[in-house]
């Protein structure tokens, strides 16, 4: 069997867990798990794949919302990749979930960010504008696999 060239399918799992740093300048030294929360954004905002840190502009107010949104609870742990075709994934074992939320503006994203490092943005995702009176909006995770994996990583 001939060589092949490819990145290793471990590293894209530990890389992802702040085991591999390339830099000088390494921030980490705790060995617990970060948090990771969830806010949600007006459909007239402009959260993107631009985004680097959580931010209140364009972030939805309301009643019951608390700015910097959620706190994301369950594993949040990768997958790793079984293939070098295959990616690593991460999906939330928890629904996010605003209880007794009034947001009367439309709204259509959600940005998860680290909130233990700095406030950085993770990714954003999109749904269809809503808007809820006195109620709870339930975030259903999808299946934590390869093809509907929340964050996923090629």
């Amino acid at each position: 069997m001939a060589n092949t060239q490819a990145m290793a399918t471990s590293f894209k799992v530990e890389i992802l867990n702040g085991l591999h740093a390339f830099g000088t300048s390494v921030v980490r030294a705790a060995t617990t798990a970060d948090s990771f929360k969830a806010a949600l954004y007006l459909t007239t905002a402009t959260i993107d794949a631009t985004a680097t840190v959580y931010t209140v502009t364009g972030e939805v107010t309301g009643t019951g919302y608390v700015a910097g949104g959620v706190d994301l609870t369950g594993a949040v742990d990768w997958i790793a990749p079984t293939s070098t075709t295959t990616i690593a994934f991460s999906t939330p074992t928890a629904n996010i979930v605003y209880t007794t939320v009034t947001l009367a503006t439309a709204f259509d994203a959600v940005l998860i960010y680290n909130s233990t490092q700095g406030n950085r943005a993770v990714s954003v995702h999109t749904f269809g504008s809503q808007t809820i009176t006195a109620g709870t909006l339930t975030l259903t995770m999808p299946v934590n696999n390869s093809t509907t994996g929340l964050i996923r990583i090629a």
